[in-house]
Order: structure tokens, then C-alpha cells, then sequence
């Protein structure tokens, strides 16, 4: 399932938000990125799970979704019954007006 970055934007002000992964590389996560989203590039997402702590869910991004598709693939293998694909990745999130904050 998707999930609109207006919708991702109000979920996140809840207690029943998502946690969000950039499954982009270091270098375009430092560049900007959804705040408070954690970067495990698509290729880590399997070798990381431990890192993911989900109780809400898991929405996953890249620039525009391939990759995203990609690591929701490996969570979803690894027994992940809520992960989400945020709809159009990051550019749609900065097209709808949505903040993106730099650095690591």
C-alpha cells in the first residue's frame, strides 16, 4: 500500500505515525531529506532490520520509488505486515510544500 505525503505529513503529528526510512544513499540523504526520517539505503534494509523498530508501521522513500520498492520488498520478507510507500518519493513530498531538512 501507498500512502500520500499530505497524508504521511498528518500521521506524523499523532502517536500513530509511521517511522520513516529514506532508502536513498548517504550522500542524497545528507542533501535533504523528510525530518526525523532514518537512512538505510535500499541495499542495507535486510542486514538492518534490527535497527527498525515499527510499532506503527514503516513508510519507506526514495526520489521517486523504485528504490523504495525495493526495500519494502525486504521488510515485507522479513515479516513486516505495515509498510507503507510514500506516493512519488521525495519529490512529490517537496512538490506538496512539505519541510526537508540537510545534514546527516
Amino acid at each position: 500500500p501507498s500512502i500520500a505525503p499530505s497524508e504521511l505529513s498528518a500521521r506524523r503529528a499523532t502517536d500513530q505515525a509511521p517511522i520513516v526510512i529514506d532508502v536513498r544513499t548517504r550522500e542524497e540523504y545528507a542533501s535533504g531529506h523528510i525530518p526525523g526520517a532514518l537512512n538505510i539505503p535500499f541495499d542495507q534494509v535486510a542486514e538492518r532490520i534490527s535497527e527498525i523498530d515499527a510499532p506503527h508501521g514503516v513508510a519507506l522513500y526514495c526520489m521517486i520509488g523504485p528504490r523504495a520498492r525495493k526495500g519494502e520488498a525486504a521488510l515485507l520478507g522479513a515479516g513486516y505486515t505495515s509498510v507503507l510507500h510514500i506516493e512519488g518519493g521525495l519529490a512529490a513530498w517537496k512538490a506538496a510544500g512539505l519541510p526537508v531538512e540537510s545534514g546527516r
